[in-house]
């Protein structure tokens, strides 16, 4: 139930994502406003992750998914009906506000894997973020043929519809005893959940990762658009290409490869992967460049995000999953604010530009990685 949850929740977010740097635009929208726009989602969940994460590890993982899946549901209601571009705004930042779906999606995955298999439960998690990016482009680009609102109402029906059925059968993983009794609102205990050595090593990988990769996120649609002239059809598709690659070495390239390499090698091997696909994107000129290196990014970030996700659950505490989770998502909220400002700021020096400079963040990251990630004490 957990995989359908986040499957349908990600199939509502793809529809979109391809399509609303452009929706901006008909509404007048500048470059850098558009990277606006993509940034306050992830400021609102700077904020709030590591509250909500809190939360969730002491009433439980089920009512914060409940309510971000009902956040979410607001929010495309708000981009259908938005005036103007500051209405957009407003309903993207509450899409973050209530964006705790992914903290708490996978403290739930924690709760319920050991050590051995939380890579693998990390994996399959990813693998339906994938599903849902490979549908929801796909689906989001024939809507987008009927009116610029309907993928946004299809999205919220969506979003309603997955609400009732996570109400009526998702149920709670811990029981009450063995839910954190720290108060869930101190921001001391949301300091002290990351104070380790360790802990901070993986969250400040985690966020370098993300800020390269954000570059990327922020700015594809317009280096679709002004390379390849590709319109919000072609984008969707380009995008559903992406998810496939996801869904594949998520959900089963990972399982194979842990037990022999280690979560820590593949988050190596995951960010320098990732760092080379960067620099085909750059240098890319025909379709054939471009989907090589699209697959090369594409299987770097499939072996990196489950395999670090895992290192970060393993080496915390089992009552801190969601506190620390939370805080390791709102490193990657700053980095999705800071990445589509910088990516949308490189655009002036070309299309490819955001690429040349989310490859040397991501060079950066693996030599971090190589010399300051190590595996947890139960490794």
């Amino acid at each position: 139930m957990l995989f359908l949850t986040v499957f349908l929740d990600l199939v509502g977010f793809g529809m979109i994502i391809p399509i609303l740097p452009t929706y901006a635009e008909t509404m007048h929208a500048t470059d850098v406003q558009a990277g606006f726009l993509q940034a306050i989602y992830s400021i609102m969940q700077l904020m709030f992750s590591p509250i909500w994460g809190r939360i969730s590890d002491r009433i439980g993982r089920r009512p914060v998914l409940l309510v971000s899946i009902l956040g979410s549901c607001g929010s495309q209601l708000g981009f259908a009906f938005a005036p103007s571009f500051w209405w957009l705004v407003l309903a993207r930042g509450f899409a973050g506000v209530c964006g705790a779906n992914i903290t708490a999606a996978q403290a739930y995955v924690a709760d319920v894997t050991d050590a051995k298999s939380r890579a693998a439960g990390m994996g399959m998690f990813g693998a339906a973020m994938g599903l849902g990016f490979v549908f929801g482009p796909a689906i989001g680009a024939g809507l987008v043929q009927v009116s610029p609102q309907a993928p946004f109402l299809a999205a919220a029906a969506l979003s309603a519809a997955n609400f009732v059925l996570a109400w009526f059968i998702l149920r709670e993983p811990r029981p009450a005893s063995e839910r954190s009794q720290a108060r869930a609102l101190s921001w001391s205990s949301v300091v002290a959940t990351v104070r380790a050595p360790r802990l901070l090593s993986l969250i400040v990988l985690f966020f370098l990762v993300t800020l390269g990769f954000a570059n990327l996120e922020s700015t594809f649609s317009f280096f679709l658009e002004r390379r390849f002239s590709y319109g919000q059809r072609e984008a969707s598709f380009v995008f559903a290409f992406i998810g496939i690659i996801l869904i594949g070495v998520q959900g089963g390239l990972v399982r194979q490869l842990v037990p022999r390499f280690g979560e820590r090698r593949l988050v190596w091997y995951g960010t320098g992967l990732m760092a080379v696909g960067f620099v085909g994107l750059w240098l890319s000129g025909n379709l054939l460049s471009l989907l090589v290196s699209l697959l090369i990014v594409g299987v770097g970030n499939g072996l990196n995000t489950p395999s670090l996700s895992s290192l970060i659950s393993r080496s915390a505490g089992g009552d801190r999953q969601g506190g620390v989770l939370g805080v390791n998502q709102a490193a990657g909220a700053l980095a999705r604010t800071l990445g589509p400002l910088l990516g949308t700021f490189t655009l002036r020096y070309g299309p490819s530009a955001p690429y040349i400079t989310g490859a040397g963040i991501l060079v950066a990251a693996c030599a971090f990685a190589i010399f300051n990630v190590a595996e947890p004490p139960d490794a």
